[in-house]
């Protein structure tokens, strides 16, 4: 009986990811024999074995990247050597995430008379890829933020580059204020293992959690949503790929694959949790400029610290879901500080009761 109840619940967790990429995995023998571009790159095994490519070589990832963009959503895009290659197939899975937040009725949709919804898209790097996934797949329009002139340049010549949606892109410089204040933050020490539900539809309920202090990690680096968005401006969301990493050694840990990255892109200090735990202290402060506020997490144990300290922020409701693709592992987290209009819900309480509030839709 459990085990049907698994197979059902997983089941539904894979139908809910619905994008082209997870249906329908790349045909690199197609889209070599279309673009001769790609071709050099393609690696065609014996026979009755898939084609594929050379995951460390960056050159490669950009190329898969430039084809993909072009064939399935009929984009022109490219990005200078060293900086961060986006993977299509996790970047729309986040966009579609969003679009399924942003159709729920969890939060009424009080931001913006516009009938366009509208996307902040924090450090939209020299792809732009956010943005332009966004407004091509569902007609959104972005501001995209970034620090550097390399970024902002080429974040715009991606966006000119596809006059179709131009118009509903903004890219906008940050300004580096040495002097922005630290966000501390204090790493778990708590041995306690909690589960996280990888559906799309998962609340999760205020936790009694009991972190322990360690080391802390400050972040002291550009604004991140607090003077950057404008005093008369309102978005429906905000979104994130943050630098994930404390350190470029940290960064350069996978050999299987190699997405370039700048050190702006990839490392902060305090990494992935004192960057989140800035956006969460922003958002405090911009409670009715966002329906929504949302980051990607690349280290899942991350999840439990940055849920509790939006619960001790006063937020009304929080989400979380696990993007998959192939073997990379991603998580989303988002929240809001609006009230939900609908509140049907279960209750489950595990052996500690800890309680986990599953939305039913």
């Amino acid at each position: 009986m459990g085990g049907s109840k698994k197979r059902k619940r997983k089941e539904e967790q894979r139908g809910s990811k619905g994008t082209a990429h997870s249906e329908n995995p790349p045909d690199f023998a197609l889209l070599a024999s279309l673009y001769p571009s790609f071709h050099p790159f393609v690696q065609f095994s014996p026979p009755h074995a898939r084609p594929t490519i050379d995951w460390t070589d960056f050159n490669a990832m950009r190329e898969l990247t430039r084809v993909l963009l072009h064939h399935r959503h009929s984009l022109t895009w490219w990005i200078p050597d060293g900086h961060l290659c986006p993977t299509v197939p996790n970047r729309c899975n986040y966009i579609h995430w969003l679009q399924r937040l942003l159709s729920s009725d969890i939060i009424p949709r009080i931001i913006s008379s516009d009938a366009r919804v509208k996307g902040f898209d924090i450090g939209t790097g020299a792809s732009c890829i956010y943005p332009l996934l966004g407004a091509s797949l569902h007609g959104w329009s972005f501001v995209g933020s970034d620090v550097t002139d390399v970024a902002i340049e080429w974040a715009e010549r991606n966006v000119n580059s596809n006059p179709h949606i131009s118009q509903l892109i903004e890219i906008r410089k940050v300004q580096d204020n040495e002097s922005a204040p630290c966000v501390e933050i204090e790493g778990s020490m708590n041995g306690d293992q909690i589960t996280l539900s990888k559906n799309t539809d998962t609340e999760i309920a205020p936790l009694p959690l009991d972190l322990l202090a360690c080391e802390n990690k400050n972040y002291h680096g550009p604004p991140i949503l607090v003077g950057v968005v404008r005093d008369d401006e309102k978005f429906d969301f905000c979104m994130c790929n943050p630098p994930f990493f404390e350190s470029l050694d940290e960064a350069g840990l996978n050999p299987r694959t190699s997405c370039g990255g700048t050190s702006h892109e990839m490392v902060c200090p305090g990494g992935e949790k004192a960057f989140i735990t800035r956006i969460i202290e922003d958002s405090t402060q911009l409670k009715q400029h966002f329906r929504w506020f949302t980051s990607m997490v690349g280290k899942k144990s991350n999840l439990k610290y940055l849920v509790s300290k939006l619960w001790e922020v006063g937020v009304s409701v929080v989400k979380t879901t696990e993007f998959v693709q192939g073997r990379t592992f991603r998580w989303g987290i988002a929240w809001s500080f609006l009230p939900p209009v609908q509140k049907s819900s279960i209750s489950l309480a595990n052996k500690k009761n800890t309680s986990f509030t599953l939305e039913v839709q």
